[in-house]
């Protein structure tokens, strides 16, 4: 693992552990966490999802925007109960740093579908004012292209099939950093 990569996990872990009182030791402070950086961090128990929060445009500190979204996953991920003091010692910290997205040009779906990139493409897909996304670790659960787009547009809250002039894509890659097993 690189030194940025142990700084955000330490970053991440920090910014939680330090929700609860407890003394954190700060990590080494580096030029690029000074820069704009888009970052998504995921919490995890036992292999199973406890929270994922981030961002998709790189707009403010890359320090800020790993700690704020490390405290979100913990704490305001609308799909779990905030996190307890008592599941810090079981939980997993993983912090992916997105590139910037790039606009997917297709004429239809199965022209978008045969573009995707299996297990390196993270996706944003837009319908309307609907969005949703996908990491690319997503691919590991859903590897077929059809499977991902599916529960993308789900996630968006369309029906899986849906498919209309208003889609558009996006692309992603990322560079991803995980706690050891606790």
């Amino acid at each position: 693992m690189n030194e940025l990569g142990k700084t955000l996990l330490q970053l991440a872990r920090n910014a939680i552990t330090s929700q609860f009182g407890l003394a954190v030791n700060p990590p080494v402070d580096r030029p690029e966490l000074h820069e704009k950086g888009a970052t998504f961090v995921t919490l995890s128990q036992n292999g199973e999802l406890r929270g994922c929060i981030g961002s998709l445009e790189a707009w403010r500190p890359l320090i800020t925007d790993v700690q704020q979204n490390a405290r979100n996953a913990a704490f305001r991920d609308p799909r779990f109960e905030p996190l307890s003091q008592a599941e810090l010692p079981i939980t997993r910290v993983e912090v992916s740093l997105l590139t910037s997205a790039e606009p997917i040009n297709f004429n239809s779906e199965a022209d978008a579908l045969a573009q995707l990139r299996p297990e390196i493409d993270g996706v944003i897909f837009t319908a309307g004012h609907r969005r949703s996304t996908f990491l690319p670790q997503v691919w590991e659960q859903l590897p077929e292209p059809v499977q991902f787009m599916a529960h993308l547009k789900q996630k968006a809250g369309l029906p899986a099939d849906y498919w209309g002039p208003d889609v558009q894509l996006k692309r992603y890659s990322v560079k991803k950093w995980k706690e050891g097993k606790p």
